[in-house]
């Protein structure tokens, strides 16, 4: 689960990280109030929403008036990010900085150990630096039988920093991190930048975090900032109706009982040069309604053209799978090409139904993923 910079820092400011001064607004007119709170001169506006890229979209300006301030506030409320419509802003105030740098504490899935990575060009773009430059990020694996230890945590910040004093700071801002990334279950907690400022103090200026979202219920604290995206809207909804669902992107929708064979049914797809829009378990059922609510799912995804159902009948009987899929064809009345492949207990006489419907009968795994591709590919070209 995500949370937006001001969450993240309201969690910072908790374990005793220092961070920037700071007010949430929701209107240009509270924009100009925080500035006033602030004490004037120069502050910065930023888009407070779910992804990266804020400035380079414009969604992070300065400001030194409060007219100044009233205009970016106004520029950047509305404003599309990424598919994000900012409603919020969060205006900071404008430090005197003399460097930046990256800290961030992830779990290793190699070592399965947390990861502290480190690099002294912060401000910057990560994925960008480990891809151009990837001398310049340092890793500290933590044991987590015994933690973020004084020892571990000054060898993290002498890797950033050659100054005693700052040393010592930034030991005490890396074990306060630790210790929020264990006890708040998180999966990611960063800083880009930390900042130097010229009195010689160290600042998180920006701050983010993700959260294990098997964890939450230990959370009420991290659950309460949960705002769902229309993917995590219907991912929950998929688990209220008992469905395992994660969009992809893509233009096949795929409804198939088992998560392995889902896997499977996926890999078939991009083998024959198609996009999967989804993975969709929907478990072993031919209830017509649970097809139904499945089926209403893939189709309001406005990426989908085509469907894919990939059924494997072992203790649920294909002719019954069919009768359900008719039935619910029936009441979600679509006109979207449906491939169908059924395989297992009564396969043959679950066919012989489908045979003459709108349904796309394929025999076999690899003819249903190619068949699928297909139509996906004409429907793409007109």
């Amino acid at each position: 689960m995500k949370v937006h910079e001001y969450q993240a820092k309201g969690f910072f400011e908790e374990y005793g990280v220092p961070v920037d001064r700071h007010f949430l607004c929701r209107t240009p007119d509270e924009a100009v109030e925080a500035y006033r709170k602030l004490g004037g001169g120069k502050a910065v506006v930023k888009a407070q929403v779910h992804t990266g890229g804020r400035g380079k979209a414009g969604g992070v300006k300065l400001g030194s008036s409060e007219e100044e301030i009233r205009q970016r506030a106004s520029q950047i409320l509305g404003m599309q990010i990424k598919g994000y419509t900012v409603d919020r802003v969060l205006v900071s105030e404008a430090v005197d900085i003399v460097t930046e740098y990256y800290v961030s504490i992830i779990v290793d899935r190699k070592s399965k150990c947390p990861m502290m990575m480190l690099s002294r060009s912060g401000g910057m773009d990560i994925e960008q630096v480990a891809r151009e430059t990837p001398e310049k990020i340092r890793k500290v694996m933590i044991d987590p039988t015994i933690g973020m230890a004084d020892f571990k945590a000054n060898e993290a910040a002498w890797t950033l920093f050659d100054d005693k004093a700052q040393v010592r700071q930034a030991a005490k801002i890396f074990k306060a991190l630790y210790r929020l990334f264990v006890e708040k279950d998180a999966s990611l907690v960063e800083i880009n930048p930390l900042v130097l400022l010229s009195n010689g103090s160290l600042r998180a200026i920006d701050a983010k975090m993700t959260f294990d979202d098997n964890a939450l219920f230990r959370h009420d604290d991290v659950k309460a900032c949960f705002e769902p995206d229309d993917d995590e809207k219907k991912e929950h909804w998929a688990k209220e109706h008992g469905f395992s669902y994660v969009n992809l992107g893509g233009k096949i929708g795929c409804m198939v009982n088992g998560a392995g064979l889902a896997m499977a049914t996926m890999d078939m797809i991009k083998l024959y040069g198609g996009e999967p829009a989804n993975f969709l378990d929907i478990g072993g059922s031919s209830n017509p309604e649970k097809i139904v609510e499945a089926m209403k799912l893939l189709i309001s995804d406005k990426h989908v053209n085509t469907i894919l159902i990939n059924i494997f009948g072992g203790i649920t009987r294909c002719d019954d799978v069919a009768k359900g899929l008719l039935e619910a064809l029936r009441v979600v009345n679509t006109d979207m090409p449906i491939v169908i492949r059924l395989t297992g207990t009564n396969e043959s006489e679950g066919r012989e139904i489908l045979k003459g419907t709108h349904f796309n009968v394929a025999k076999t795994m690899d003819e249903a993923g190619h068949m699928a591709v297909e139509i996906s590919n004409k429907i793409k070209l007109q």
